[in-house]
């Protein structure tokens, strides 16, 4: 079964299109470039985007060609799995189906089973404190910014979903604290 897709991959930041014989970006390191991982950029300013989360010591964004469809036809062949009879492929390239073009507008979050614990480094809060006021700190105070900061995180994710990604990222934030 072949699914024709109008593009060959979305770049990883963005979420961009990235057509067939186009130009794009790549990490020059290897693990970014893994067939599990896989990392394609529209732009060099998608690729440094990703640096602060993947923490790499020495990287570079090298240029490269996507292949044409019958090169990507031929790929997808060739990346069948082993054990045809599993239910996971071991390796599946993304296609443009409707339930991945339209990005998710709402998000469940799960009730926490387990009991609300602190979110904060209590040492380093009243460390902060002293120092910035000469004020000591109350304990019954991380409860209350615990609380303050799963509200932040639920709506976080909430904006997270309604881009589209699986990742909470520090923009998800900007709208919340402007």
């Amino acid at each position: 079964m072949t699914i024709n897709s109008p593009y060959w991959r979305r770049c990883n930041s963005c979420k961009k299109e990235i057509g067939f014989k186009e130009r794009y970006y790549a990490c020059s390191v290897s693990t970014c470039n893994q067939k599990r991982t896989g990392l394609v950029f529209c732009s060099v300013s998608c690729w440094d985007m990703h640096l602060p989360f993947a923490k790499h010591r020495n990287a570079s964004a090298v240029e490269k060609r996507s292949p044409s469809f019958a090169e990507w036809e031929r790929q997808k062949s060739e990346d069948v799995p082993v054990n045809s009879n599993s239910s996971s492929p071991s390796h599946t390239l993304p296609v443009n189906t409707p339930q991945e073009s339209q990005p998710p507008t709402t998000v469940n979050l799960h009730e926490v089973t387990q009991p609300h614990d602190i979110l904060v480094v209590v040492s380093k809060l009243k460390k902060y404190v002293r120092e910035r006021s000469g004020m000591n700190t109350s304990d019954s105070v991380m409860n209350v910014l615990s609380d303050h900061l799963r509200a932040l995180c639920d709506e976080g994710i909430r904006n997270s979903a309604k881009a589209g990604r699986k990742t909470l990222m520090d923009r998800d934030f900007k709208s919340i604290l402007d």
